[in-house]
Order: structure tokens, then sequence, then C-alpha cells
């Protein structure tokens, strides 16, 4: 399947991986392949081009952070040409078939770092995505892909396709793994763009969902695949709701139509003109070379009319938690990639092509087969919305997030501990979910507090801190995640006697928690013995 350009020596993999083994790291005995076009110290960097080689002695950060995590790098694996194409067959290394039908694409740029996944050669693997190279291989080899926001997680040591486009991707066979991966990246491999102070961390329980009103490029088995995963997502809780795809259909082509392609030629153009008897792929060697007197006022132009698009592209979606679409609108052969080359990837990248072009980010999720091909869906957001797009992918896959989700592991967050109308499934919980709060389980608190029912139109619980001489219970609530300015703007929309302070867990840490004015608690009714302002409620002790 042509899947690896280089690997380390065998008996090397596997002592490593038995080290890797007898550690506690997050990520310890997984194998992880990487794309050659990303560093890996002591490997040599091809870029799928064997003039180009060089040997690197770091390892890009994004492989660094995955490595000390556990993770043990078994290969660097075959790519479209300097990350140019989504069909995985632009390689003079060979073309990297499909895992399940040879005679099928796999998908690319990440051709061999998804088929590598795919067919249980490694348990994660790095990929680059700029039009799509993240997530057209995950669909075709029935894979979970996060592509994040773009800057988030560093591009150091990956050689640039489109540099203001790139990202640093990541494959695994279901998204819980993934994200634990994505995470781990995050917090060893932060990029040079920060997390806003508002960011959500978390989609609301039934999400608004958009869907195209029209589906391109799509032949009935393949809208009928999607249109089952639309229903699987409603029946989830998502809301739906129809959006017009042509602006983000419109901005698709300057990826490779218009000035942006120069961007192309930045990056290895001089390399390409300088090396005429290299092993060149003839389809990246006319894309990149066709950019190389593109003048600098196109490039302006085209990117001013992108912004104008992406204006009203997602001006559409006020309101909406996320776009759902296809991640492809078909599964090529390698013959048609053969007859038509440009014309079938120009094809492919329907769906993709304009997510980085808008800055968002993307969760690309298997979602059944659509007649004898695997289909995938692709769940997108707005910059820094990575937290929600993951979250209604997992509505899609039913994958339990095991760990927090990913960008908690970068993002800047605070605990807030809530004992009654905004525990989890209360009446007040929107609050907190319309601020993007996550959910983040049931705590204690140490056997220092009194509780107490408020009247009112929606009673209330008292809490309070015991003096050291008076007697005390553990209370139970929930503990919530939120951004900053989440915290701020609901402290600030904070009614009296309610306030926010210190509360004391029963492991002796401290948190931010719901507490209240002695003097008022004063005037409630004592419900301390149930423990919980639920068992009270349960027990017919609040009115």
């Amino acid at each position: 399947m042509s899947v690896w350009i280089s690997q380390p020596p065998n008996g090397e993999v596997e002592a490593e991986l038995t080290r890797s083994r007898s550690h506690s790291g997050p990520l310890s005995g997984m194998r992880l392949a990487v794309k050659d076009n990303v560093d890996v110290a002591g490997l040599p960097t091809t870029a799928g081009c064997p003039e180009f080689a060089y040997r690197p002695d770091d390892d890009a950060p994004a492989v660094a952070a995955l490595r000390a995590a556990g993770a043990v790098v078994v290969g660097k694996t075959n790519l479209d040409q300097f990350a140019t194409g989504l069909v995985g067959t632009r390689s003079p290394y060979g073309a990297v078939r499909d895992s399940r039908r040879p005679e099928f694409i796999s998908g690319g740029s990440s051709s061999g770092s998804a088929v590598a996944v795919a067919s249980g050669q490694a348990d994660i693997a790095v990929g680059t995505d700029t039009a799509g190279s993240g997530r057209i291989p995950a669909a075709f080899q029935g894979l979970a892909a996060i592509k994040p926001t773009i800057g988030v997680i560093s591009t150091d040591g990956v050689v640039p396709a489109c540099e203001s486009y790139d990202c640093v991707s990541i494959f695994a066979r279901d998204l819980s793994l993934a994200n634990q991966a994505m995470a781990v990246m995050a917090a060893g491999a932060a990029g040079s763009r920060r997390w806003p102070a508002d960011v959500r961390l978390a989609a609301p329980p039934n999400p608004v969902v958009a869907v195209p009103r029209e589906l391109p490029e799509l032949d009935r088995q393949w809208q009928t695949a999607f249109h089952t995963a639309v229903r699987e997502l409603t029946d989830a809780g998502a809301r739906i709701v129809t959006v017009d795809l042509d602006p983000f259909l419109a901005a698709a082509k300057y990826l490779y139509e218009g000035a942006l392609v120069s961007e192309r030629y930045a990056a290895v153009g001089e390399f390409i003109d300088g090396n005429p008897n290299a092993s060149f792929d003839p389809v990246v060697r006319r894309i990149i070379t066709a950019a190389r007197n593109i003048p600098a006022h196109r490039l302006v132009r085209d990117r001013a009319r992108v912004q104008r698009l992406r204006h009203t592209a997602m001006s559409s979606l006020d309101g909406v938690d996320a776009l759902l679409v296809p991640t492809a609108p078909m599964h090529p052969s390698l013959q048609q990639v053969a007859t038509d080359p440009v014309g079938v990837n120009s094809q492919l990248g329907t769906y993709t092509n304009f997510c980085n072009l808008f800055d968002m980010c993307a969760v690309a999720v298997p979602a059944g087969v659509a007649g004898e091909a695997q289909f995938g869906v692709t769940v997108l957001a707005r910059a820094f919305d990575d937290a929600v797009a993951l979250d209604v992918g997992a509505m899609l896959t039913n994958d339990e997030l095991r760990e927090a989700v990913w960008p908690l592991a970068a993002a800047e967050s605070r605990e807030l501990i809530v004992f009654g109308a905004h525990l989890r499934g209360g009446p007040l919980a929107y609050q907190l979910t319309d601020l993007g709060a996550r959910f983040a389980g049931e705590v204690s608190t140490s056997a220092r507090y009194r509780m107490a029912a408020l009247d009112g139109s929606m009673p209330k619980p008292a809490v309070t801190r015991v003096p050291d001489d008076a007697r005390g219970v553990a209370l139970r609530g929930h503990r919530w995640l939120l951004s900053p300015a989440a915290l701020g703007g609901f402290l600030s929309a904070l009614p009296a006697p309610m306030q926010l302070g210190k509360v004391e867990l029963s492991d002796g840490s401290w948190c931010t928690g719901f507490g209240c004015d002695a003097t008022a608690a004063a005037s409630g009714t004592d419900i301390s013995c149930y423990g919980s302002w639920t068992a009270a409620v349960d027990a017919g002790a609040v009115k």
C-alpha cells in the first residue's frame, strides 16, 4: 500500500515500545505514525520528494509532545508530494491505496498516516491539513480526525504547504483517542495563537447545527448517507437548520484556482526551479510552478474576496453552533484520478477547501457507508470553538470522551461548584451552558458546611461555612468548568443574597463555589441532614 517512506529498525521500535509500556504517560505503548513533512529527529524528512530530504536533529514540537507522553514513532508516512493534493497518489514513493478496496484511492495528502491507522500498523498518526488533507483520508478510511483552529498547535518543524493556513492534525480509530492525543499536543506544543478569555468549553445540550440546503457533487447514495447522519444527530438532541453553502463553495475555489496558491510556490517553488531533474510529481510541479509569476496585487485582491465571502458565510451561521457537511462528495478509484487528476482532486475539496480560509476548526468522524464506500461527515465550527465541534462529533459517534476535551489542556478555565438550580439538569443550568460551561462531575465538600432552603418563586439552597466549633456536614454538588470571562459575566449577574466564594472540597482543595449571605441563610429551613439539594427535593423537604 506504499504507506511508509522510512522506519526505524524494527528491534529499536520494539525495545522503545517495551520501555514505554512500563511508564504511565497518557499515550504509553501507543504506536505513532508521522506524515513525512513533519520532523522526527534522526529520520529523514522528504515531504514526498527524495531529493528534498534532510535529517533533522530535533522533533517537531507536536511530535515531541506525543513522544513525551509515551507514544513511539514507528515510521514516517507517504503523502501527496509537498502536501499538495487530496488523493494520495501524487508521490514518487507510490500511490497509497485504500485499506479496504485497493483499487480506490486512500485520500490525501495525509494518505499514509490515515492508512497506517486504518490497517492497524499505528494507533495514532500525525497529519497536516491545509485544504482537507487531515479530513478526506479520515473519511475514506473510517477514522476520526481532528483539525484544530489555525495556530493553536505549533507548526514548527513542518514543511509548509500554504503557511497561513497549515495545521497539524491527528488520526485515530475513535474520537476519544484522537481527543486524548490532541490534548497532549495542545499542552506540549502550543502554537503562536492564544485562546480567548471567553472561549466556549462545551457545546450546549441541544446544539443548533446547520446543514447545507443543497448537496452539490453527491449522488443519491451519498446524499442518503448524509441525511441518515443528520437524522442521527437530530435523535441525539441537536436542532437542525439549513444554510446556503454558496459563499463557502465560492471561497473554496480560491485555495487552488486563485492567487492564494502563490503560498505553495513561496514554500518550495525555488527548490523545484533549482532541481529540474528531481523526482517531482508532474501534477504537483505544474500546480506549484504555475504560481511563480502571480503578481502581489492579485494575492491582495483574492484575500480580500475571501474575507468578503467569509463575512457573508459566517453571518449565515449567526445563532448556529456548528455546521455539518459531508467530508467528501465521492470516493474515486485510482483509474478515475489517473484520468482526471486535477478535476477529481478539485471535486474532493468541495466541502473541505473553505475551512481554513474561513478560520474554522473541524472534527471528521465516520458515518456509515455510501454503497460500498465508507462515508464520513465533518463538524465545522468557528475559530476556538474546538470543544463545541468535538462535542457535536461525539453525538454522532456515541464516543464517551474519557478525558476532558482537548482545548482544556491549553485554554484557561475556571471551576465553579454549584449546589442547587445550577446542578446539571437543573432549571438554571442553561445559564452556565449558554456561556459554554462544561460539566465536570460530582463533588463533595469537606464536613464544614450547612445548607438551608430559601423560599421564593424558585427555592434556592443557602450554603454557609460553619465556625470551627460548630457542627457541619459534607454537601454534594456539581463542578462546572468555564472560561474566565464567562465566570465574570456569571458573577456580575448573580442576584443577592447569593454570592461566589471559596469552597473547601473533601480532598482539601479550594474552588470557587456558591455561598450565601449568613443573615439570609438563617431565615431559611435547614436541610443539611439530606446532604444535597437533590436529596432534599426528592424527600419533599423543599417546597
